[in-house]
């Protein structure tokens, strides 16, 4: 099984939008490092932590599941989507995304600078100057502490 940390902004969809629909595409990844990872790394039963960005603060809000391996966003074919791109045909769709279910969110939002405080996340590429990927590998000892912070206080 592999790990991952997907980011998203909750204005436009957040741990309780997908934990009120279940499942939802996660689509508009406009990223080719992104992307690939969706497309090559990104296997059905993967987890990820869902983290909230461009908020104040920044974190981690929960962990949803990979329950549909890459496919097309369809959203690059639409001219009305924000997400539209016109180097994209159906013969080549250029953009992936994958299909993701609502695992649970924290009773505990991690915060990226408590994260950041604690040396046992060294490595962690959230962390790592510059890093704006919407989508990253995390490795699993970094997973199993952010869960277990996330759940204190149960």
């Amino acid at each position: 099984m592999n790990y991952w940390l997907m980011k998203t902004e909750p204005s436009t969809y957040s741990i309780d939008d997908l934990k009120r629909e279940g499942k939802s595409a996660w689509e508009g990844v406009r990223n080719f490092q992104a992307r690939n990872y969706m497309r090559d790394g990104m296997k059905i039963g993967d987890l990820a932590l869902f983290y909230h960005s461009v908020i104040i603060p920044p974190g981690v809000a929960g962990v949803c599941r990979i329950c549909r391996e890459s496919f097309p966003d369809h959203t690059a074919l639409d001219p009305k989507s924000r997400y539209f791109d016109p180097k994209a045909s159906p013969e080549n769709p250029i953009w992936m995304m994958v299909q993701v279910e609502f695992v649970e969110k924290f009773h505990h939002f991690v915060t990226l600078e408590e994260l950041k405080a604690d040396p046992l996340f060294e490595g962690l590429k959230v962390l790592q100057k510059g890093s704006r990927l919407s989508i990253m590998p995390v490795e699993s000892n970094h997973f199993k502490l952010i869960c277990k912070l996330g759940r204190q206080g149960r």
